[in-house]
């Protein structure tokens, strides 16, 4: 691991979140424009868990070159870590179950993995 590679994981994860903000906002104007019934909102959420993690890790392999699906791995846990880090930040507690905790790790996991092999 070069010395460079922390920072290049991390300018991965800043685009990451930026990418996740333009999604959410894209949501939250969907939201307003069509009434969304709260399904298709919790379903839009863990689409932009997905595709964010997605290029994040298709982004963290093109940028590391080697061992693409370990570095797209390690930037959807990472995401994920903010996520709860942020979440805990705000209420000091977790008011999510734990499956559904298990399940947002499981899909930013496995998705900055799939970005990380197909870059």
């Amino acid at each position: 691991m070069s010395k460079q590679t922390p920072w290049l994981i991390v300018r991965t994860l800043i685009i990451t979140y930026l990418i996740s903000a333009f999604l959410l906002v894209a949501l939250s104007f969907a939201l307003y424009k069509f009434h969304l019934p709260e399904a298709q909102i919790n379903a839009g959420v863990n689409a932009v868990y997905i595709l964010s993690c997605l290029g994040g890790g298709f982004l963290a392999g093109k940028t590391l070159k080697s061992r693409r699906f370990l570095w797209g791995l390690l930037t959807g846990l990472l995401y994920f870590a903010f996520l709860l880090l942020m979440s805990l930040a705000q209420d000091g507690q977790l008011k999510d179950s734990l499956m559904q905790i298990l399940t947002v790790l499981g899909m930013c996991a496995l998705s900055g993995m799939a970005g990380g092999m197909l870059s």
